[in-house]
């Protein structure tokens, strides 16, 4: 099975979940999302294999998030799933997709559930 990890390695978080897959025999293919970012399509595909909508994986701490205004309400999914492909500082990290499957790595351990 072939294992992805959106990574920053500058995130405490993204760095634990990649050390606990390596820890436990995994060697995931690293994707350095914020040089390589998904389009469109791939967000959604992603969205579906989390199981969650895209205002669930926007980062709403990001100065881009105010910027943009997506804190308003009336925006529709189309309209998040654009903003996260125009600036990937705003999806939550590390998404680890394995197959069919798909987890955040918040925290760590609950990317476990998917392999």
């Amino acid at each position: 099975m072939t294992i992805e990890i959106f990574h920053n390695p500058r995130c405490s978080k993204s760095r634990a979940t990649l050390a606990l897959l390596e820890e436990r025999g995994y060697e995931p293919t690293i994707r350095l999302y914020l040089e390589e970012p998904p389009d469109g399509a791939e967000l959604r595909a992603i969205l579906k294999k989390l199981g969650i909508g895209a205002r669930d994986l926007v980062r709403k701490g990001e100065a881009e998030y105010r910027e943009l205004g997506l804190s308003d309400p009336a925006l529709d999914e189309a309209a998040l799933i654009a903003a996260m492909a125009a600036h990937p500082r705003l999806i939550e990290r590390p998404i680890v997709i394995a197959g069919r499957r798909a987890a955040l790595g918040r925290p760590p351990e609950s990317v476990l559930d998917i392999l």
